[in-house]
């Protein structure tokens, strides 16, 4: 494991423990940059991580982000076990991680359906190692959920009750990438083109499926995203 890698690692303790949002200001940076820094998208060098440590905890010795040794008391929880409990879910007593689905059966409150959805799946429970080392580039453990997924529109990337794990801390469409969202009344799981236009920025939902048209998503429509999807099983029948 390099340094950075080790820094990546202590630093997710303290955004498990916290939050994006709030560890992101105690360490003094803006919570994409964070975020992309955990995803490796960014680097995390020496520079920034001592930027970092002088603004979450000035009066200690620099170089503490590059060992496990010494977590700040806010970390101390997740230090001894990291739980995916999300914005659905509770921490288990336990080593094990419990990740639980977004919302319940067919319905995700507010009256929203999801069509053709066979059932669901309730929760998972994993090992610490199973969520090192299969779940990647997150905004945080926490932020995980599960999505049963329905309809065939995203056929043959996944099938109707297959599992999506989706990532709850990221609520805005910046990137392209497969998100669950609703228009009105309506969930769906779609990849979610950018597309520049003449009147500006518009979004293209796409379909796996070829039978299935896409369509734009434009200001002023009751559109909102939920996650985005960071992970999916697809089930085949033997």
């Amino acid at each position: 494991m390099t340094t950075a890698d080790t820094r990546r690692r202590v630093t997710q303790t303290y955004v498990d423990a916290l939050g994006l949002t709030a560890a992101a200001t105690r360490f003094g940076l803006p919570a994409r940059q964070l975020a992309d820094m955990l995803s490796e998208r960014k680097s995390f060098g020496e520079k920034v991580a001592r930027k970092m440590e002088a603004a979450y905890a000035p009066d200690r010795e620099p170089g503490w982000l590059d060992s496990f040794d010494g977590l700040h008391e806010d970390a101390a929880d997740a230090s001894g076990h990291q739980s995916i409990p999300g914005a659905h879910a509770k921490k288990n007593e336990t080593s094990d991680i419990v990740i639980r689905e977004y919302g319940t059966g067919g319905s995700m409150g507010r009256g929203l359906v999801l069509q053709e959805q066979p059932g669901v799946i309730k929760e998972w429970r994993v090992s610490e190692r199973w969520a090192q080392e299969n779940v990647h580039r997150v905004t945080s453990y926490k932020n995980l959920s599960i999505v049963t997924g329905f309809g065939p529109s995203m056929q043959p990337l996944f099938n109707p009750g297959d599992p999506l794990l989706v990532d709850c801390g990221i609520n805005r469409a910046d990137v392209d990438g497969i998100y669950f969202f609703r228009v009105g009344d309506e969930g769906f799981v779609k990849q979610l083109q950018r597309i520049p236009t003449i009147n500006g920025l518009i979004l293209r939902a796409k379909s796996y499926n070829t039978l299935y048209d896409p369509f734009d998503i434009t200001e002023g429509m009751d559109f909102e995203v939920f996650a985005r999807v960071v992970k999916v099983w697809k089930g085949e029948e033997f």
